[in-house]
């Protein structure tokens, strides 16, 4: 008997029976994970409040305040738009038109995730000193995060139907009203999801705009902290741009109720027919290879010139074979740890989807609007009061690496775990097996390509992380971030050159597989079929 078959037997009632008799372990751990990795938000409020309300309205007082949330603000808003039309533009062209090499461009449009944002902050102040300011993070942080927005479009763009665009054709629109009209609507969760990520990026970003001097919230925190020690400033600081964030996150969200059904329902999609550029075709193709030229070439060059002209340091010098085996070291345990982490809430918002997984779920996704600065702060305080012995030393670094790439790690799973019938782990139980033999024997190996994208993805995020780091590192211990980050706050920009490279190299394996999860292989138009 087939497991459609055997399940029509079984029923709704006996499968609504078997899961309303789920035992409380779950829902236990699922709250106690959620919990633990929301325990840095307490620590803001908590001690931002802790000298009294009526110094925190004169912390938040000060010309600084307003000053700083001027330049976040206005940097944001920059920035994001810039990303969705540079996204955009860069997925249609390579997905909708008959450019030559769209797979290579595609490819090559993506691969700027490979190079961290404060990697591409030195590459362009090493080599042009004048990108500084508001128009220097402006564009660094532009050419770094664009593919945030790049990569959604075009899958979605990919991915949907032709016969809504060739019936506005054949009402008599063009091909302008068409791509206003229908087009892209198409493709508004999707710019809608990258904005939201790059919101999220600018508000917590702190080493990119060290590089260009341009200050910040995430900066400010940052300088609080380490100059003076002032967690209570600091976490007043970090209450704004949590604020901040959570308006983003509920910005998206909303937007999400408003933008409406972009697909049909009950028909396989058509892929459709590349639009013929004629004499455009040279323009955008000149186009995009400037974008690639600019977002991939300068690091590229600029790696590899100070590379070749070599160390300029007076600092001590390092291994960098050292560095990067502890830098994997790190990232390889916060990856098994997240993962084994996120695999409760997941199973819990897959088997019992309702109102408390729901809100579990959501209340472990708040940590990404927590900056890594403030992570950093809470793992600290922690240690000072609740674990003294261990301040300073690997198991604080785990922590809030965990705490900074758990949604990763959720996210993730839950992908996994959508494409496992719901009745398979029903079926295994109606044979008398028990819950965990069912976990291990059955779940677990089916959802095993989103667990190791999981380990993946923590894993090479965490090696390239920085602000954390430099707050938590154990002393003595470190990683290709701050060693690369102690070179260049003495401008010894050759010295620093190997260990910016080292970190783009183990991350362009990611950005490859990432890229062709997004997108999947090509699909071929109606012609080429």
């Amino acid at each position: 008997m087939s497991q459609t078959s055997f399940l029509k037997t079984l029923g709704p009632a006996t499968l609504r029976r078997r899961a309303s008799g789920a035992p409380f372990v779950l829902p236990l751990v699922a709250a106690a994970v959620a919990l633990v990795v929301c325990c840095p938000l307490v620590f803001v409020v908590m001690q931002a409040g802790q000298s009294g309300w009526d110094s925190v309205r004169r912390l938040l007082g000060r010309p600084l305040v307003t000053t700083l949330l001027w330049h976040t603000l206005e940097l944001t808003v920059t920035v994001t738009a810039a990303t969705l039309v540079l996204g955009f533009c860069a997925a249609f062209l390579t997905q909708r038109t008959d450019i030559p090499c769209r797979r290579v461009f595609t490819v090559l449009l993506a691969m700027p995730l490979a190079v961290p944002e404060f990697v591409h902050g030195y590459c362009w102040v090493s080599l042009f000193p004048a990108v500084q300011g508001f128009w220097g993070a402006v564009l660094v942080m532009t050419t770094s995060l664009y593919p945030l927005v790049f990569l959604p479009v075009a899958a979605t763009l990919r991915r949907s139907d032709a016969a809504t665009e060739e019936v506005a054709r054949s009402l008599g629109h063009g091909r302008c009203r068409v791509l206003c009209r229908v087009t892209l609507p198409q493709t508004r969760p999707a710019l809608a999801g990258g904005a939201l990520l790059v919101s999220l990026y600018l508000l917590g970003e702190y080493g990119a705009f060290a590089m260009v001097r341009y200050t910040t919230f995430a900066t400010a925190i940052y300088t609080q902290f380490e100059t003076s020690f002032d967690t209570v400033s600091a976490s007043v600081l970090a209450l704004v741009l949590i604020v901040l964030a959570v308006l983003v996150i509920g910005a998206e969200a909303g937007a999400g109720r408003r933008r409406g059904r972009v697909v049909r329902e009950g028909a396989a999609a058509r892929p459709a027919d590349p639009i013929r550029l004629g004499a455009g075709r040279i323009p955008a193709v000149v186009g995009l290879a400037a974008v690639v030229g600019t977002t991939l070439g300068v690091p590229v060059y600029a790696l590899g010139y100070w590379l070749a002209k070599g160390n300029s340091s007076t600092l001590p010098s390092a291994s960098i074979w050292t560095a990067t085996a502890t830098t994997a070291g790190y990232a390889l345990v916060t990856a098994a740890v997240a993962t084994a982490a996120a695999v409760p809430v997941a199973l819990l918002a897959w088997r019992h989807p309702g109102h408390v997984s729901f809100g579990i779920v959501r209340l472990a996704y708040l940590t990404r609007a927590l900056p890594g600065i403030a992570v950093a702060l809470a793992v600290v305080f922690f240690a000072i009061r609740y674990a003294q012995p261990w301040y300073q030393q690997p198991p604080m670094l785990v922590a809030g690496y965990v705490v900074l790439f758990f949604p990763l790690a959720l996210t993730a799973v839950r992908a996994s775990l959508a494409h496992v019938p719901h009745g398979v782990e029903d079926v295994a139980r109606s044979l008398g097996q028990r819950r965990l033999v069912v976990l291990g024997r059955i779940t677990l190996p089916l959802i095993a390509p989103g667990l190791a994208a999981s380990f993946a993805m923590v894993a090479l995020t965490a090696s390239t992380e920085l602000t954390a780091t430099l707050l938590l590192h154990p002393t003595g211990t470190e990683t290709l971030a701050t060693r690369f980050w102690s070179y260049t706050t003495g401008l010894a920009y050759g010295a620093a050159a190997p260990y910016a490279a080292m970190m783009t190299v183990l991350s362009v394996p990611a950005v490859v597989l990432l890229t062709r999860r997004t997108l999947g292989p090509a699909r071929p138009s109606k012609e080429e079929a």
